[in-house]
């Protein structure tokens, strides 16, 4: 293998931006994709950047997550927001395209660029050497997945994704809710939002009957296996206090405003019926998990549901639980901020596989990644993207989140690091965060 050339394993978003990214600084690059070769379960076509399940990018404002990120990567030259751009239609208020003549156009100029050889086939292992860029997806081949795994020597590589909801912490009603540790041992860790029997059987009522999101057939095999981590759903359908006695345990969890600490704490009258528990995600506490609620529920129910607890009336998610088939690596133990591996710097990943989700995110981590390996080859520092940026806040998030709870992240707001001066107008400081992180990239300059 020459170490002159950047070699891509995959033709999805990640990678062929990131293919697009080396040759733009002049780097010769050689973009693997198995497809049409080796079909996936999900694909369709042998293109390059096929979207395989909407053809929307998200929100186009700029001051929503989404759309920020959509323009931090117009200002860096993204081809796949250039060509979203291009052959965008009407969605409303979101930038979506038509995937079809998106995917053609991408692979025809990439097969066209004197600096990218595209070949068809599958790798079945990570090349040992020279500079190389991970970008399987969410459906990496067994046999590369056997390679990663070993790679990294870590038993967390998960086959599939079962994430619970993420809330914005200042959504949360703290009156109601309130933070504790179960019998008061250790640190008051964990925000606990209470219910009473009857607003508890209310919510198992609505939470048994609530709307499913189906699983795909080649999604169904994997999801057999996953009883350790059940959906809140199929628990509540297995008995009115299975929850009880699971996730939504109130043993041994007093409201430190209103117990008496002298009383027994089996005989408290303040007890709750009931718990459910929210883990701060982020070093802030901008971010809250809800602590055991995976689900594969539809999203507008979960958000219908969810808000029947006591204290998320008002809760704003950054992220729907979700269950569906995802390899992704524990980034946090892997990756530096630059989306290269920590054991081997030469080898950079990005995309879901890294922990993104979304398809704008897979762009700009193979923005990232392509542009760092090119540079790599060029002798130069890695660039390190501001974490006022979205793209920043994203990578920055993805490598230094708790690796023992790390699940894949969407671009939002709630990643930012907190503005200098504080704004209650949700659509002003929103807007705020988007001409502090467009300002802070054009700084950057050229680097």
């Amino acid at each position: 293998m020459e170490k002159h050339i950047v070699h891509v394993i995959g033709g999805g978003l990640a990678g062929t931006e990131a293919a697009w990214q080396i040759a733009r600084a002049g780097v010769p690059v050689v973009l693997h994709e198995m497809r049409p070769v080796q079909m996936s379960p999900a694909h369709h076509t042998g293109e390059l950047a096929e979207l395989v399940c909407s053809n929307s990018f998200g929100a186009q404002a700029s001051d929503r997550a989404s759309g920020l990120l959509h323009e931090e990567l117009r200002r860096l030259g993204s081809i796949i927001i250039g060509k979203a751009d291009t052959h965008a239609v009407p969605a409303g208020g979101a930038l979506a395209v038509d995937r079809s003549i998106f995917s053609r156009e991408l692979t025809e100029t990439l097969a066209s660029h004197p600096l990218i050889e595209l070949q068809r086939e599958e790798i079945p292992q990570i090349p040992p050497e020279g500079v190389v860029v991970l970008t399987t997806g969410p459906l990496t081949s067994p046999a590369l997945a056997t390679d990663l795994q070993r790679f990294t020597g870590l038993e967390y590589f998960s086959f599939f994704d079962a994430a619970s909801p993420i809330v914005v912490g200042e959504s949360i009603n703290r009156e109601i809710a309130f933070m504790a540790s179960r019998y008061d041992k250790g640190e008051a860790a964990y925000l606990n939002c209470p219910m009473n029997r009857e607003q508890y059987l209310h919510f198992w009522r609505e939470l048994c009957t609530a709307q499913k999101a189906e699983l795909k057939d080649f999604e169904q095999e994997t999801a057999k296996f996953f009883e350790g981590c059940l959906p809140i759903e199929e628990m509540a359908r297995r008995g009115e206090d299975t929850m009880r006695y699971g996730p939504l345990k109130p043993v041994g969890l007093l409201d430190p405003r209103t117990k008496n600490l002298e009383e027994d704490l089996m005989a408290n009258p303040d007890r709750p019926y009931a718990v459910v528990q929210l883990r701060q995600e982020d070093k802030a506490g901008q971010l809250w998990n809800m602590v055991g609620f995976q689900t594969n529920l539809r999203w507008g129910e979960q958000k219908r549901v969810f808000q029947l607890i006591p204290g998320l009336e008002n809760a704003e998610f950054v992220r729907m639980g979700v269950m569906h088939r995802n390899t992704f690596i524990n980034s946090p133990e892997l990756l530096y901020p630059t989306l290269q591996f920590k054991k081997r710097p030469t080898l950079l990943a990005a995309g879901q596989l890294v922990g993104t989700e979304g398809y704008t995110a897979a762009a700009a981590g193979g923005w990232l990644a392509g542009t760092n390996a090119a540079r790599l080859v060029l002798g130069l520092e890695p660039v390190t993207l501001p974490a006022t940026t979205m793209m920043g806040a994203l990578f920055e998030f993805i490598s230094s989140a708790s690796p023992k709870h790390f699940q894949p992240m969407p671009p939002n707001f709630g990643i930012l690091p907190e503005l200098t001066m504080r704004i209650k107008n949700k659509q002003q400081r929103y807007g705020a965060y988007r001409d502090r992180a467009l300002t802070d990239l054009e700084v950057m300059g050229d680097w």
